[in-house]
């Protein structure tokens, strides 16, 4: 039995889908089972990661683990949960950052304190750092539905993003192949700034777009909305350090997998309906 935690996820709803088709006996960890929609044949469990006490039943019988961790939000109760992760399962896929193990504070901070304590256990892990999520551009759905326009700040930023079943792939082929020891930096097959991002969006679904250059300080508001202020600082940091040089374009999804990792205009074109 495998558990995927963040099984409602970008990622982990991947991971669930990917594993279910091999044939692996998956149990998903989500906060609402009633609304996670995940394919028939899944074990659905509710269970939250800040609350280690949750976890016991989702464990029962496990013996490999995807953890998608909830940066932040459940750091404190990081301790607890490794530990228990390490006690029940054999082989611990972490979904992590590229920059985890080089950054202090900050997202990628947080990723490298849960390498850390994972390290500590012992426990077989394999280490997915992954780049930019080409999923974070959902965020310009609204604004692209109903105005037709991206805003974004970082206009000059190479990104290579990646698709969120990429990601999930890397890591689902360590978990059935039982890759332990192993730490996999997955990137997209690209260099693009937003700009030529929402371009490509334009094109694949037919609607004109434009890009706007949204001031700092509106970017730092809105993210203060769902991000304590001081990390909105710490991220905002951690970017304008990153936009000085390009990010990496990486072949590991190709060495891992078999495929070649999948380009934006592929990820646009499997999420048509929310861009429209």
């Amino acid at each position: 039995m495998i558990l995927v935690t963040g099984a409602s996820g970008k990622v982990g709803r991947e991971a669930v889908e990917q594993l279910h088709k091999a044939g692996v006996d998956v149990r998903a960890l989500v906060r609402r089972p009633e609304s996670a929609g995940l394919p028939a044949g899944v074990e659905v469990v509710r269970g939250d990661l800040s609350d280690p006490g949750s976890l016991d039943g989702a464990l029962e019988g496990v013996h490999g683990v995807f953890l998608v961790w909830p940066t932040l939000d459940a750091d404190a109760a990081a301790p607890a949960v490794v530990r228990l992760l390490a006690e029940r399962a054999r082989h611990v896929v972490y979904l992590s950052a590229m920059g985890a193990d080089e950054q202090v504070g900050g997202v990628a901070g947080s990723h490298g304190y849960l390498e850390r304590l994972i390290d500590d256990t012992g426990v077989g892990r394999t280490f997915v750092r992954a780049g930019g999520f080409a999923g974070n551009d959902l965020g310009w759905a609204e604004s692209i539905r109903t105005e037709g326009v991206v805003r974004e700040h970082f206009d000059e930023w190479r990104r290579s993003v990646i698709h969120e079943r990429d990601i999930a792939a890397v890591g689902v082929q360590a978990l059935l192949e039982g890759r332990t020891g192993t730490v996999y930096e997955v990137t997209g097959p690209e260099l693009l700034t937003a700009p030529q991002r929402a371009e490509i969006i334009a094109d694949v679904i037919g609607v004109p777009v434009r890009f706007e250059k949204m001031p700092r300080e509106e970017m730092r508001a809105g993210m203060s909305a769902w991000m304590p202020v001081d990390e909105v600082d710490n991220v905002l940091r951690e970017m304008d350090e990153k936009t000085a040089l390009p990010e990496p374009v990486l072949s590991t999804v190709a060495e891992v997998t078999g495929a070649p990792a999948r380009t934006y205009r592929e990820w646009v074109a499997d999420h048509v309906a929310d861009f429209r």
